[in-house]
């Protein structure tokens, strides 16, 4: 019996997974966000998962994941490893503006000295701030993130990237299973993409957080549920171009661009617009 149940949990693990990576991959537009993936409440904290149902979970989740990466990977991979090319640029710089500045440099001054330098080789770069207020379900807060607006060649459409510079420590917990860190392991230390796939992975790690606090018997917090983290990278947010003056110098700048345009060796698939960041208030 044992060996039918387990494979009648896998046949129905392995049947759902290509119609929940196109669920993910579509707007979500139901606004059910306090619900997990499989419909049960968040307030449930009990767990009475067989243990093999426990392994078919764990490793549906890591397939499910896998898949929605590597439609995410497909996008605009020009795009990425050029984005990427600049923020390594700028890490190796003094970007760092701050009157007491960390060893490493702040996050804040490394967004905006990316922003600087995207601007500065012609993307249509803006630094967003999202904000949310304190409610009853969550504490109030906001979020700092890029977003890169592009059009393509053949289509002449625009493409909206977002770009979260820590977005692996985002979904960190100390004290989560085996199982989770191995799944986050898995996520991009930057994220540039398209929202649809920020949003399909935020659904997959944070049922996966879940479902590992249940197993812990720990709380899990409301900055740790799927509504709240899409909060961070909502499209109801501030957006700003800081100026030069606070990040990079110009000769770093120029300095810059120069090492980039000498590492890139193909042309991108993008075509972008040299303009300034739209203000948004």
């Amino acid at each position: 019996m044992g060996i039918l149940h387990e494979e009648k949990v896998l046949g129905e693990t392995i049947y759902s997974l290509e119609e929940k990576v196109s669920v993910f991959l579509a707007e979500d537009s139901t606004g059910d966000s306090d619900r997990s993936l499989d419909g049960e409440p968040e307030e449930n904290n009990s767990d009475n998962t067989d243990p093999v149902e426990r392994t078919l979970y764990w490793e549906s989740q890591e397939a499910l994941l896998q898949e929605i990466l590597d439609h995410y990977n497909l996008t605009v991979p020009k795009l990425r490893r050029e984005i990427s090319q600049t923020i390594e640029v700028v890490k190796e710089a003094d970007f760092c503006k701050c009157s007491k500045p960390s060893v490493n440099g702040c996050t804040h001054c490394l967004r905006r000295a990316v922003v600087n330098l995207l601007c500065e080789k012609g993307f249509r770069a803006t630094l967003c701030t999202s904000k949310w207020k304190h409610t009853r379900k969550y504490p109030g807060g906001t979020h700092e993130y890029i977003e890169v607006v592009a059009s393509t060649l053949s289509l002449k459409k625009h493409v909206t990237l977002l770009m979260e510079l820590e977005f692996r420590d985002q979904f960190k917990i100390a004290k989560a299973c085996e199982e989770y860190h191995k799944l986050v392991s898995q996520l991009p230390e930057y994220y540039i993409g398209k929202p649809d796939h920020l949003n399909a992975i935020v659904h997959v790690v944070c049922d996966a957080a879940k479902k590992s606090m249940k197993e812990k018997k720990i709380h899990m917090g409301p900055w740790r549920k799927r509504s709240f983290m899409q909060m961070k990278w909502s499209g109801s947010s501030q957006r700003r171009k800081p100026s030069f003056e606070q990040s990079l110098s110009s000769d770093q700048l120029i300095s810059s661009s120069l090492m980039l345009r000498q590492a890139s060796t193909s042309e991108s698939c993008l075509q972008f617009t040299a303009a300034p960041a739209v203000v948004v208030t």
